[in-house]
């Protein structure tokens, strides 16, 4: 009979980022990382939120302020706008977008290839800032 792993199993990609989002939407306002820390529990090391924090800084998913000799977080950006944030990254890693959104799009199931066009034409009639 095999023993069970005691080794805790690997997130999938971006699952501990979106988290961490969903802890500072869930916050009255901006909070230390080791608000976040305590929020997620299960072991998470202090280090391995900051280096999330500092990974979603970097995709502008979260703002910070200094606040004494710390720093406190906030969400900028829901899940939908983080996933958002992660498609254009990976577009702006492509050297020919029109070839990468022409494939996504041509793969898109018929109804999200309709839902993409309604939310195209919407975004055509709305007045530009």
């Amino acid at each position: 009979m095999a023993k069970p792993d005691p080794r805790p199993q690997r997130r999938a990609q971006g699952e501990l980022e979106t988290q961490v989002l969903g802890a500072l939407q869930k916050a009255d306002g901006p909070v230390t990382a080791a608000w976040v820390q305590e929020r997620l529990g299960g072991g998470l090391a202090y280090t391995t939120v900051m280096t999330v924090l500092s990974r979603l800084l970097e995709k502008q998913a979260v703002t910070r302020k200094r606040e004494g000799r710390s720093f406190v977080w906030s969400a900028a950006a829901d899940e939908a706008g983080l996933a958002a944030l992660k498609m254009h990254k990976v577009l702006d890693r492509e050297r020919d977008r029109r070839a990468v959104l022409a494939r996504f799009i041509t793969a898109l199931p018929e109804g999200d290839e309709q839902l993409l066009r309604d939310l195209l034409d919407r975004a055509a009639d709305e007045p530009a800032d």
